[in-house]
Formats: structure tokens, C-alpha cells, sequence
């Protein structure tokens, strides 16, 4: 008898029952469906109940919150950090993640945890060259991300759409439209990503189409600005502009401060040094690339607003003749959100920041890695891969919205990676009642935030903090 009529002959009818695998990592066959997990979790957390916002009683002054921020960060550029911050509301904001978080703690939520952005306001989106040319559109900054809820991500959205469009001048009725927009974009997107099949869901990319399916139009002419923009933003325009050529055939950065400085040898030795770490965070097929580059020169940038005074450099490597390519090496801190969801310090806060944006980005740096310099724990990164963004804060009034919907959508095929959008787009529902609850939630902390940057402003006028402004 063969093999196969001995494993017939063990039961009558070979197909008449299923085998059930109980395998670790996957879904269990019996599992309750996720979207009516989702669906469960409103018997908790109404979606109305998003709409809340009222200031505990114990919350953290805005100045011990700020100062807090400084503690560890270069003393000389703390004053550009808070000359950037009083600006405007919505840089205020942008400064201000761990104040926020501090907030959202209070607020209602499912419980349902995502590898979150953990700053993901207006400024956080934005355009980036693939490994094969393309530009991609996805959240770009991933300092504070953390596993954590999904609703902060979404309610930090919406809330920085509401200051960035007050300090633009549009209505109050386009700003508290926007917030209900990137909601409503977050909740539809959830809904599309639910409904397709898992392989062709995970592995959707944020490119040209997301404007048809956000209904994005009017932005359209902006976006082919700034893609056009992105693609000439390349190391090798930035290594033209800031280096110069030696007589020994050598290049150096030169100095444009306070952006742009240079830094001492031992520095400069201790930086470059560290890339050797950072080789080895790569895919093994990434690392015989670096064998062709030889590293030429190490300077100081001064990047951002929340990242003002943390340590970043930029480093030049140069290939035979090639094209240089420039690699940006900044320091990695505990998340701010870490405090306020009971985190810990990460093993290595560099490493942290790299899987939260492989998780959470559709294509991501394929030179992403991270290093530690002098104890310290860094991310590197290529600096000026085709990046461009959108200040919402400039938006046209009839854009804002736009602007709105296309960052709604990315933030949920974002999210999406890591928790199911079956069980998100089961507790978002169909009806509108999570965009209202949102938009109303980020009108409100608007406010909040609007009060908290004139305390900055305040403060800084009358020489409790130092400010340098107009950098």
C-alpha cells in the first residue's frame, strides 16, 4: 500500500473535516472577528466622547515643561530652540509633544494600542525619495514614536490643523473643517484598507493616488511644486552649496552659523568612528555599499524645532567620482510621550526610532540605522533623499482642507501596520460621530494651545527664558 492510501485510510472521508493549526504569531481560527472586537470597544469609549478637553488640575506649568525639554540639550542653542517656539501657536505646538501627551493622558480612549508617531501634527508629513527614485508621501518624523494610542496621533492631527490654520488666517469655520476632514479621511481610509485583501493591504503606497482618494484636487498644482522641489532637495546640491574643494582635492563643510558649524576633531573622529556600529544595523546587502565611500568631513546642523540643541551632524562620504552622499547621524532621547504611557527608557533610543518608522512608514530609508556616539544613542539617516514638505501654516484657505484629508489618510494606513484596520474601522464606524467628537476635541485644545504660547511669550518678554528669534 502506498504512503498516501495509509494517511487515507485513517479516516472515512479525507475532506469531510478541517484541520485546525494552533500556530504562535497567527490568528487563532476561532477567533472573534475584529471588527466586532471594534465595534465592542464603543460600549467603553463612546466616539462622542472623543470630544473632551478640560485642563486637569494638576497640570504641568508650561514653563517647568519647556525648561524640563532643555535638560540635556546644548545650552547654547536652547535660546533658538525657544525663539522658534514663540514664533507662533502652531511652533509652539510643534515643541511641545510632551505637554500634549501630558494632556491626552487625560483623555477618554479604547485602549487599543498602534506604533504611533507620537508627534504627528501638520508639519510631520511630507515627501521622500525610495531606494528606486519614486517620491512617497508618509509621515517623516518619528523622534517620539512609541507604541501607544492611536487616538493621540489622530486628535494631535487634527488639533495642529485647527493652530496652523488660525495663524493662516482662514475662518474659523475652514479650521474646525479641517480637523473634522482628517478624521473623517483617517475613519474612510480605515474602512477602504478593512475591505481589501490583507497582502494588498499592507503593502499599499502613499503616491499620486491618495490625492483622488482623499479628494484632494485643489492641492494637486501645490503638491507638483514641492515634488518638484524634493527632487532637486539631493546630497549632492546640498554637498555643492556647504563644502568646499581643498587644494589636496579634499572637501570640508564650510560654516554657516548658527545652522551650520564645525566641530572639533576629536568629534569629528568620534562620529565617523561610530558609522562602523551603524553598518552593521543594516541589512547584511546594505553594508558592501559603504566599502566604496571614504568619509570626508563631519559638521554640526542645527535641525527643526523640538530637535533644537539635541546633537545632529551631517557627514560627507565620497565615492570614486561618484555623486557624495551625505548621512545625517542626530541623537535619539526617551520618547516624550514615554512618561505619560508608564515607558521606560528603550535599550537604545536610536534603535526605537528605526523600528517605529519601518513599522510605521509604506517605504522606508533603506540606509536607515542607528549608533551610539560617545554614550550617546543616535539615528542616521541619508540626509536630503528628495525630502519636501507642506507648511500648513501657509496654506490657502481652500487647501487647508485638502492638506487635511490626505494627512488624515496617511495617519490610518500608517496605524494600520500594526494593529488590524478591521478592529480600528469597526470602532470608527460609518456615521460621522468620530470626526464631529475630534474636530470639536481640537478646537478646544486649540485654545489651549493658543494660552499656552502667549505663557511662552510672556515668560520670554519679561527674561524668564532666553530667546533667540528671527533664525
Amino acid at each position: 500500500m502506498a504512503i498516501g492510501d495509509t494517511a487515507r485510510s485513517a479516516v472515512a472521508d479525507p475532506v469531510a473535516e478541517g484541520r485546525d493549526f494552533a500556530v504562535p504569531g497567527f490568528r487563532a481560527r476561532g477567533d472573534v472577528a475584529a471588527r466586532n472586537r471594534g465595534k465592542a470597544l464603543r460600549k467603553d469609549v463612546s466616539r462622542t466622547a472623543h470630544d473632551r478637553f478640560v485642563p486637569a488640575a494638576d497640570r504641568p506649568a508650561v514653563l517647568d515643561v519647556v525648561e524640563q525639554s532643555n535638560e540635556g540639550r546644548l545650552p547654547e542653542l536652547v535660546p533658538l530652540r525657544i525663539g522658534r517656539m514663540v514664533a507662533t501657536p502652531f511652533a509652539f505646538l510643534r515643541g511641545s509633544a510632551g505637554l500634549m501627551a501630558a494632556d491626552l493622558a487625560q483623555t477618554p480612549a479604547t485602549g487599543v494600542h498602534a506604533q504611533i508617531c507620537g508627534d504627528s501634527h501638520a508639519g510631520n508629513f511630507g515627501l521622500y525619495g525610495s531606494s528606486d527614485g519614486r517620491l512617497c508621501m508618509d509621515v517623516n518624523d518619528f523622534d517620539e514614536t512609541v507604541r501607544g494610542p492611536w487616538e493621540w496621533d489622530l486628535k494631535r492631527l487634527a488639533a495642529s490643523l485647527v493652530v496652523a490654520g488660525r495663524v493662516s488666517g482662514a475662518s474659523e469655520d475652514v479650521c474646525r473643517e479641517a480637523a473634522h476632514d482628517a478624521a473623517e479621511a483617517y475613519r474612510r481610509t480605515l474602512a477602504l484598507l478593512a475591505g481589501m485583501p490583507v497582502l494588498q493591504a499592507w503593502q499599499a503606497i502613499a503616491d499620486e493616488s491618495l490625492v483622488w482618494h482623499a479628494e484632494a484636487h485643489d492641492l494637486t498644482g501645490h503638491l507638483q511644486q514641492v515634488s518638484a522641489k524634493a527632487r532637486r532637495n539631493t546630497s549632492d546640491r546640498f554637498a555643492a552649496r556647504s563644502t568646499v574643494e581643498l587644494d589636496d582635492g579634499r572637501r570640508r563643510f564650510v560654516p554657516d552659523p548658527p545652522v551650520l558649524t564645525l566641530v572639533s576633531d576629536e568629534t569629528a573622529e568620534a562620529v565617523a568612528l561610530s558609522l562602523a556600529g551603524y553598518v552593521q544595523t543594516l541589512s547584511p546587502d546594505r553594508r558592501p555599499m559603504f566599502e566604496r565611500f571614504v568619509v570626508e568631513d563631519v559638521a554640526f546642523r542645527v535641525v527643526g524645532t523640538g530637535s533644537v540643541g539635541l546633537r545632529a551632524y551631517v557627514v560627507m562620504l565620497e565615492g570614486s567620482g561618484d555623486e557624495p552622499l551625505v548621512l545625517q547621524v542626530k541623537e535619539s532621547r526617551r520618547s516624550a510621550l514615554a512618561p505619560y504611557l508608564g515607558i521606560g527608557h528603550a535599550e537604545h533610543e536610536g534603535r526605537r526610532v528605526v523600528f517605529g518608522q519601518k513599522v510605521m512608514q509604506a517605504v522606508a530609508d533603506s540606509l536607515l540605522g542607528w549608533t551610539t556616539v560617545e554614550g550617546r544613542h543616535f539615528i542616521v539617516r541619508q540626509f536630503r533623499n528628495m525630502k519636501g514638505s507642506i507648511d500648513a501654516s501657509t496654506l490657502p484657505a481652500g487647501q487647508l482642507d485638502d492638506y487635511a484629508r490626505m494627512t488624515g489618510a496617511l495617519l490610518a494606513r500608517a496605524h494600520s501596520h500594526s494593529v488590524d484596520p478591521k478592529l480600528l474601522a469597526g470602532y470608527c464606524g460609518k456615521s460621522g460621530k468620530l470626526d464631529e467628537a475630534v474636530a470639536a476635541f481640537a478646537v478646544t485644545y486649540a485654545d489651549q494651545t493658543e494660552r499656552d504660547h502667549a505663557e511662552l511669550v510672556t515668560a520670554v518678554k519679561a527674561g524668564a527664558l532666553p530667546a533667540e528669534t528671527g533664525v
